[in-house]
């Protein structure tokens, strides 16, 4: 049964970093990815960054590329998302999911696994 276990989230403002953290359990994660979605408030869950769990490869979404980085410590299990510089615009709770294939997809359908989430929220 895999767990995902998010941490990190808070309030911060504008121009400021949060350091996001999911705690895997479960399984080995050799072959799978990895990922970060947010949800804002009446929106859609949209992703944000995916990991290849095998070899680090990572994928962004073009709203958070050269802002926020993606990576995992394959010894402890555990993926982060650093993200610099926030927006008020990612205010959202933010979501780990794994997805059991290295074919990287950027569908909230395509990852049977989720976090409970956590909550960040960026003051102007």
């Amino acid at each position: 049964q895999v767990q995902l276990v998010e941490s990190g989230g808070g309030l911060v403002q504008a121009g400021g970093s949060l350091r996001l953290s999911c705690a895997a359990s479960g399984r080995t994660f050799s072959g799978y990815v990895m990922g970060w979605f947010r949800q804002a408030p009446g929106k859609e869950r949209e992703f944000v960054a995916a990991i290849r769990w095998s070899g680090g490869r990572t994928y962004y979404a073009d709203s958070v590329k050269g802002r926020f980085t993606i990576s995992r410590d394959s010894a402890k299990n555990t993926m982060y998302l650093q993200m610099n510089s926030l927006k008020p615009v990612d205010t959202a709770v933010y979501y780990c999911a794994s997805h059991p294939s290295p074919v990287v997809v950027s569908t909230a359908q395509g990852y049977p696994y989720w976090g409970q989430g956590t909550q960040v929220t960026v003051s102007s």
